[in-house]
């Protein structure tokens, strides 16, 4: 195998994280024909059929399976090793697309804006809606550059870089007419009436918190997104837990205030999401520094 092609592996690679042709041959900046051909050369040189037709794509064979764990460790280690990743210039016009819940567009989409106009003022940036069952394939295809959720992606084909961990607070109208304390006492939540997010939106940890404390049967709305929390709350006597980041801000832009939770809710990592070598190339790695450099910016609670 002395001979053997470490382009082949680059094409079994994204093949195998893409389940596509064309979108492997995007990613490799190539035509078509040229993965088809790489393909059948691969198909020869290992025996085996590797990727078959399927209803979502193309469907890896157990012999694709198996190989493909140690091919992308080695080819990772070799993209590092000799810094095959093509430079990246900033000062000339590109596009990138973010994967962002509605609570990154809150809170860290203002700050990848700002980085990216001081970076790179010729970028343009497309927002795509963040959902956990399509945000791998997505990423994996290079429909998206990279993802910022709390959710765990557990996904072999991509990287998670932790940006930074999210408590949670209290919120409720300005003006609610009890609840008036920085902190208020569990006895005080339980005659409240509560609104909470249900969803795949990786911030389960107040609902859970509401059905320790014995509070689900207090729970009277329950909505698809934290974006509508405010014009639920600002109007109302409801209470809502929110993501403290994303509580200060709304604090600031809503007739809403916030107040410490009696009890402790487990923190949630908020992570950026890339594609592995080699389907991550020299704008995305450095589109995730401007990310990261984006997100030190953010301010301390």
């Amino acid at each position: 195998m002395s001979d053997f092609d470490l382009n082949l592996v680059r094409t079994f690679v994204l093949l195998y994280e893409t389940r596509s042709v064309t979108a492997a041959a995007d990613l490799l900046g190539v035509t078509q024909p040229t993965v088809s051909y790489g393909l059948g050369k691969l198909r020869r040189r290992l025996d085996d059929e590797l990727f078959v037709r399927g209803p979502g794509g193309l469907a890896p064979t157990s012999e694709a399976e198996r190989l493909y764990p140690p091919l992308r460790r080695a080819l990772a280690d070799v993209t590092e090793t000799l810094g095959t990743t093509a430079e990246f210039d900033p000062g000339r016009p590109t596009r990138f697309t973010l994967g962002l819940s509605d609570l990154g567009e809150v809170t860290v989409l203002p700050l990848v804006l700002a980085e990216l106009a001081a970076q790179a003022p010729q970028a343009r940036l497309r927002v795509a809606a963040f959902d956990l069952e399509t945000a791998t394939d997505r990423l994996t295809r290079g429909e998206m550059d990279a993802i910022v959720a709390s959710p765990v992606l557990d996904s072999p084909r991509l990287r998670r870089t932790v940006l930074f961990t999210e408590g949670y607070a209290g919120m409720v109208a300005a003006d609610h007419p009890r609840l008036e304390s920085a902190t208020p006492t569990q006895a005080a939540l339980e005659q409240e009436r509560h609104v909470v997010v249900d969803g795949a939106t990786g911030h389960t940890g107040p609902r859970k918190a509401l059905v320790e404390h014995r509070l689900e049967n207090r729970i009277a709305v329950r909505v698809t997104r934290f974006a509508t929390l405010p014009y639920v709350v600002q109007d109302s006597e409801l209470v809502a837990i929110v993501p403290e980041r994303v509580a200060r801000t709304l604090a600031r832009t809503h007739p809403v205030r916030i107040f410490a939770l009696p009890w402790p809710i487990e923190p949630v990592e908020v992570a950026a999401y890339t594609r592995h070598a080699p389907g991550r190339g020299g704008p995305q790695q450095w589109f995730l520094e401007v990310i990261r450099t984006a997100m030190t910016r953010m301010p301390a609670l």
